[in-house]
């Protein structure tokens, strides 16, 4: 499917949003007054500082904010959380136009976030043994970077093995598994060499625990307050951004797996039905376990998806959970030539 044809599905989109929705995608960003206090945000905030308090990090209480992303400044010891979850509708728009995150990955991502966060409040990353754990805080960031599937010297928090993105990156994700409730980090990391850099955490924290940060307060990037954009205009500039799998000639491989007659009527139902019912938990999985980008993998499943339903492909009901595994092996073996090879095919 063209670029083209995938950016219509989502125009598509607003013109088919209810009249409040429309309203909003009118708007400045800045203009719909999101706040993070009261809104659905807050408790996952407050739940992230109960989290610090239960290991003893007194001192240390990151200020989050709204903003057009999840992230860090680099530096600087504040969080962004991404406006959208600050309000109903806002949500609503995102899961039609993208993938919402649920209550355990906005947590996971708060987690990640505040590695972050206690690296540059306390200039970790400046000291001797932090360099000789993770490497040089300097090293370049790689977008594309290619993944050690299942290696013992990095933790597993975040999809795509994405502690292996960076030295930084990697601080924050082992900071995530220490700090989530019940990770069992002592047990599941046994033996394993990151085990190294757990154990760094928990002494720092320990350490730290009732020290004040060298750095309190940090400077954020853009703020809701200060996102001109409209929300139509923060969406169209996200799916330009947005890559595409290409080509790909699907038209063969999903006939064969969905290899139903066209005139069967009785215990049959769209392929596309159940792609659609299963296109989050197939993007949450294939990108965890393959190590290709997010939004690549979302792209490959839209792009199954619409030609089965293109093709008129039907599903036996009967045969769902057979469709699925075929579906996951299928897609799973075109993402790891992407990772592999830097294309699907």
């Amino acid at each position: 499917m063209s670029r083209a044809t995938l950016r219509g599905a989502h125009v598509s989109a607003f013109e088919k949003a209810p009249a409040d929705l429309q309203e909003i995608l009118r708007k400045p960003i800045r203009e719909l007054g999101l706040k993070l206090e009261g809104s659905p945000l807050e408790r996952f905030v407050q739940q992230l500082y109960r989290e610090l308090n239960a290991k003893g990090l007194n001192k240390f209480r990151p200020l989050c904010y709204l903003t057009d992303e999840w992230g860090c400044p680099s530096g600087e010891p504040v969080i962004g959380i991404p406006f959208y979850l600050a309000d109903p509708k806002l949500a609503h728009l995102e899961k039609e136009m993208n993938d919402l995150e649920d209550s355990r990955q906005i947590m996971m991502y708060l987690r990640h976030e505040a590695g972050h966060a206690m690296n540059y409040a306390y200039a970790l990353y400046k000291t001797p043994e932090w360099k000789e754990l993770f490497g040089p805080f300097r090293r370049p960031y790689r977008d594309q970077y290619r993944p050690v599937p299942f290696s013992r010297h990095f933790v597993r928090h975040m999809e795509g093995w994405y502690a292996q993105k960076h030295p930084d990156e990697d601080f924050a994700e082992t900071f995530a598994v220490w700090l989530t409730p019940r990770s069992r980090w002592r047990e599941r990391y046994k033996n394993w060499p990151a085990m190294l850099k757990l154990r760094y955490v928990d002494r720092e924290a320990k350490r730290l625990g009732n020290v004040d940060p060298v750095r309190p307060q940090g400077h954020t990037d853009i703020t809701v307050e200060e996102m001109e954009t409209t929300v139509a205009e923060f969406y169209e500039s996200a799916l330009q951004q947005q890559p595409s799998p290409g080509d790909l000639a699907l038209d063969t491989d999903l006939e064969d797996i969905f290899n139903v007659s066209r005139r069967k009527r009785q215990g049959v139902r769209l392929a596309a039905e159940l792609l659609r019912e299963n296109r989050k938990y197939l993007i949450d999985k294939l990108t965890y376990w393959s190590g290709a980008q997010r939004p690549l993998i979302r792209k490959l499943i839209e792009s199954i998806e619409n030609r089965a339903a293109e093709l008129n492909l039907k599903a036996e009901i009967r045969r769902e959970k057979e469709y699925l595994t075929e579906i996951t092996v299928y897609a799973t073996a075109l993402a790891m030539n992407y990772v592999t090879r830097g294309k699907f095919v």
